[in-house]
């Protein structure tokens, strides 16, 4: 077994053993490895973009954080934008899409890929020059998402659902 997996292996166990003895829910610490993930966004609104970017946070910081320190360079994570969220990553919208626009920057800084498929980019009337310096264009968001597939990257199609209940109340 390899060590890094071994010594994941012990602390998962040592902290079922402590749950069990206090009761309630066991806290799990699966043993993960480095991953390779891709991300679909394909949204009906481009206000979607915001709670999807939450989905990479829900990747990347469980994974920095104990018991795992893994580094973000050592996470493989490609997102493939072809919906109506297109229109945040065109410069002339940053006004309206800052917030979520910074967000993307900043993923991307951690070594995230961002890429927008240039047929959605053509129907909606963008170029290349239209779009933020870290996003790419790819021929095609279907070509790309079997290409990544193809290469052993796990498939992750964010649903972003509207919150109609507070939590309080449902509680």
């Amino acid at each position: 077994m390899h060590l890094k997996s071994a010594a994941l292996m012990a602390a998962f166990l040592l902290s079922s053993a402590a749950n069990a003895a206090e009761g309630g829910a066991k806290v799990v610490h699966t043993p993960y490895s480095e991953p390779r993930v891709l991300y679909d966004f394909y949204f009906d609104r481009p206000d979607k973009m915001g709670p999807a970017l939450f989905w990479i946070r829900s990747l990347i910081n469980p994974l920095t954080e104990a018991p795992y320190n893994l580094s973000p360079d050592r996470m493989e994570i490609v997102v493939i934008i072809h919906g109506t969220e297109i229109v945040t990553v065109a410069r002339k919208n940053y006004a309206k899409y800052s917030d979520v626009v910074e967000r993307m920057r900043y993923y991307a800084s951690l070594g995230v890929k961002f890429r927008v498929c240039g047929l959605a980019a053509h129907d909606y009337g963008y170029s290349p020059e239209d779009l933020y310096e870290f996003i790419e264009v790819a021929p095609s968001a279907p070509a790309e998402l079997v290409h990544w597939q193809q290469q052993g990257f796990a498939l992750i199609t964010p649903q972003i659902m509207e919150k109609r209940v507070n939590i309080e109340d449902i509680r």
